[in-house]
């Protein structure tokens, strides 16, 4: 590695710069001396290093942490440095380089499956509110014991840094319903907060006092406008809380909304809850919702579509819905409410295995050609009761449509 970087210091106008390094195993002192080099090349402005499970160890971050501290230009920089046996001491000692960076605006930093824990990674955020200029953050500390008392301080940490725009947070290893309820609460205090990715994925276990404590915090975030919410498989039942998705209609200045939340309980209540809730979002242009996987049936489907009629300016609309018990009484009741939005331009419907037949396709399709100014149709009906003849009409039907621009079917 002393070649490589001493070659890069030659570079004298070198100002972007990506190196990918994954699993060369080029250990502590490889990576101290390539570091010690590119803080050498004064211009460098943007610098990406993916140099994920190479034995770095808590040893090559506190060697390097003076040379990174020297980055004085650098405005972007993008750290994969997954599986490299980094711990609370190591995360501190980044933490703390990177205080120094001031000129920094776009950070994205990759921890997947280190030994951070709750404290490496509270204390690597509050080393970040002194990158004043810091507007873009992507942190992923997923599999590194944050649990929930790390998750519940994160938000307080980073509200810190009053500039903070963009956030994308990737956590893991089972911060439960008071990981993601403090969470929620914490994120509350980053005002200026307007983009937001939270993926907390399965392993969690938030359940649905999580949830609703999640969306209760979310709804003090006064400035977000796009929120993108990944709680796949994580125990969420609304026979658990009769509110659950109620206070996600509070984010008064939402646009987008991707919210993945497949593989739960969540059944008819929680859906026609969600659907009361996404009534109350009249901003919303585009809307990803997943609901695959979660034990709905007809009225839970009739309940949200009825509340996404209210969101009359969605132009552009993605639905997952597979794997439930809609039926045909379910997906036309669907297809009567979403006709109503005479905005809508895109429409992504993924529909397998939902129990309907040849009648309930076929007349739900017919619903969809009322749709005046839809140009994008992409609609998957994979794996129900539809005969070959039956899929060969609603292929054609959709296919004859001058209307459409860009039309995908699958039967």
């Amino acid at each position: 590695m002393l070649g490589l970087g001493s070659a890069l210091v030659n570079c004298n106008n070198l100002s972007n710069l990506c190196l990918n390094l994954f699993e060369l195993k080029i250990g502590s002192k490889g990576f101290s001396d390539l570091i010690s080099s590119l803080a050498n090349c004064s211009n460098l402005s943007n610098l990406s290093l993916e140099i994920g499970n190479c034995q770095i160890g808590n040893e090559g971050i506190l060697n390097s942490a003076s040379a990174i501290a020297g980055f004085a230009n650098l405005t972007i920089l993008f750290l994969e440095i997954s599986n490299n046996q980094i711990n609370a001491q190591g995360a501190l000692s980044l933490g703390t380089a990177l205080s120094n960076c001031i000129n920094l605006q776009i950070l994205k930093i990759n921890l997947y499956e280190n030994q951070v824990g709750a404290q490496g990674a509270l204390d690597l955020c509050s080393a970040l509110a002194k990158c004043t200029n810091l507007s873009n953050l992507d942190i992923s500390f997923q599999k590194n014991g944050i649990g929930a008392e790390g998750a519940s301080r994160l938000g307080f940490a980073l509200a810190n840094c009053l500039n903070l725009q963009n956030l994308e947070l990737y956590l893991g290893d089972n911060i439960g319903p008071q990981g993601a309820q403090g969470l929620g609460q914490s994120l509350a205090s980053c005002a200026n907060l307007s983009n937001l990715t939270l993926c907390i994925d399965k392993g969690n276990q938030i359940g649905a006092q999580g949830v609703s404590g999640l969306f209760y915090g979310l709804a003090n975030c006064f400035n977000l406008s796009n929120l993108s919410l990944f709680l796949r498989g994580n125990q969420i039942s609304s026979q658990d809380n009769s509110d659950l998705f109620s206070a996600l209609g509070k984010i008064a200045n939402l646009s987008y909304l991707n919210f993945r939340v497949c593989m739960n309980y969540i059944g008819d209540k929680g859906v026609s809850d969600l659907g009361s809730a996404l009534a109350n979002c009249t901003h919303l242009s585009k809307l990803i919702l997943d609901l695959s996987e979660n034990q709905i049936g007809p009225q839970g489907v009739c309940d949200l579509g009825s509340g996404l009629v209210n969101c009359t300016n969605l132009s552009n609309l993605k639905l997952y819905l597979s794997n439930n018990q809609i039926g045909n009484e379910g997906i036309l009741g669907l297809g009567f409410s979403l006709q109503k939005h005479a905005n809508i331009k895109r429409l992504e419907l993924i529909l397998m295995n939902i129990q309907i037949n040849d009648e309930g396709a076929l007349s739900f399709v017919s619903l969809l050609s009322n749709f005046p100014f839809l140009l994008i149709l992409f609609i998957n009906l994979y794996c129900n009761q539809i005969s070959i003849e039956i899929s060969s009409k609603i292929v054609s039907k959709c296919l004859k449509s001058k209307k459409l621009i860009e039309k995908y079917i699958i039967v």
